[in-house]
C-alpha cells in the first residue's frame, strides 16, 4: 500500500477545494433536485492510466455530507482501463452532484501525475536509475501531488527548502571570497549534520572538489550523456547521482543508460495532461 498524505492535509485541500466550488451554496442543485431525494452513482476512467487521489476524492463527499456511502471499488496505484469502476456513492443526490467536480478534478489531475510518472518508470526499467520528482508542483498541492508520483512507481525528492540541502551556483555566488563551495558546505553541516547534502555540478573539473567535502548526491544539471558516464566513472559510488534538466520521456532511457541513480523530472508535475474520469448517476429515486 502507498502511504497517503496526512489525513490534515487531505481534509484541508478538500475542504478548500469545495468551498471554493460550491461557494454560499450549489444554487443550481438547489433549484432542480428535491431535497429527499436518493441515489447512487459511480466514478469512472474514460480512457487507461494509473489511479491516484482516492483518498482526497473520497474526502470530498464526506466534506459535503458525512451520510454518504463510499465504497471504493480500485486503489491508488491501479492500472485502470476505459469503463472501470474506482468508486461508489450512494445516498443524497443533491450532495453527490454538489461534491462531484472537485473530488474528480483530483482524481484527473493525481492520476494524470501518476500515470505520466509510471511512463518514464517504464521507459528505465531494467536500469537502476529511479524516476524522481521536483520541487515544480502546483502551489498548494504539492504533498498531494508528491503522493501521485509514488503512485506511479517514482520516489520524492526533497519537499520543500527545509528537508534537504540542495547548494547551487546561486547560493555560491551570494558567499564572499576564499573557497565557496567549502564555506558553503561546512556552513550546511553545521546547521544540520543528519540532513542529505546535494550539490549541484554542470563541469566536469566540479567533481573532485565536490568529492573531496564527503556529499551524499552530486547533481549534474544539464549535462550531455558522454558528460553524464564520465562524472558516474569519476564519482565512483562515493556519492549518489541525480540527472536533471530537459529530461523528456523520449531521452530518458539514454540517461539512465549513463548509470545515474536518479532522473528527476520537472514535467511529472508542473506539465501534466489531466486524465478524464466522469460520475455516473446510477439509480435515482424520489
Amino acid at each position: 500500500m502507498i502511504t497517503p498524505p496526512d489525513s490534515a492535509i487531505i481534509r484541508e485541500a478538500a475542504s478548500r477545494a469545495l468551498g471554493e466550488d460550491r461557494g454560499p451554496a450549489d444554487i443550481t442543485t438547489l433549484a432542480c433536485v428535491k431535497f429527499e431525494t436518493k441515489a447512487s452513482a459511480r466514478i469512472f476512467a474514460k480512457e487507461a492510466c494509473v489511479l491516484a487521489g482516492m483518498p482526497v476524492a473520497e474526502q470530498v463527499f464526506r466534506e459535503q455530507d458525512a451520510t454518504l456511502v463510499l465504497t471504493a471499488t480500485s486503489a491508488d496505484g491501479t492500472a485502470l482501463q476505459p469503463g472501470d469502476t474506482v468508486l461508489e456513492i450512494s445516498g443524497s443526490a443533491a450532495s453527490i452532484l454538489t461534491a462531484e467536480r472537485c473530488a474528480l478534478n483530483f482524481l484527473q489531475q493525481l492520476s494524470g501525475v501518476a500515470t505520466q510518472t509510471r511512463r518514464f518508470v517504464d521507459a528505465v526499467a531494467g536500469t537502476k536509475a529511479k524516476i524522481m520528482d521536483t520541487r515544480k508542483t502546483i502551489p498548494g498541492l504539492r504533498a498531494l501531488q508528491k503522493y501521485a508520483v509514488r503512485c506511479g512507481g517514482g520516489v520524492n525528492h526533497r519537499f520543500g527548502l527545509y528537508d534537504r540541502f540542495l547548494i547551487k551556483d546561486n547560493h555560491l555566488a551570494l558567499i564572499g571570497n576564499g573557497n565557496r563551495l567549502a564555506v558553503a558546505i561546512r556552513s550546511a553541516r553545521a546547521l544540520d549534520s543528519e540532513a542529505i547534502l546535494e550539490v549541484e555540478v554542470d563541469r566536469l573539473d566540479q567533481i573532485p572538489e565536490i568529492l573531496s567535502h564527503g556529499v551524499d548526491i552530486v547533481l549534474l544539471d544539464n549535462m550531455s550523456l558522454d558528460e553524464m558516464r564520465t562524472c558516474v566513472a569519476l564519482i565512483a559510488g562515493r556519492a549518489a547521482t541525480e540527472a536533471s534538466g530537459n529530461m523528456s520521456l523520449g531521452r530518458v532511457a539514454e540517461v539512465a543508460a549513463t548509470g545515474v541513480d536518479y532522473i528527476s523530472v520537472g514535467a511529472l508535475t508542473h506539465s501534466v495532461r489531466s486524465i478524464d474520469f466522469s460520475l455516473e448517476i446510477e439509480t435515482p429515486q424520489t
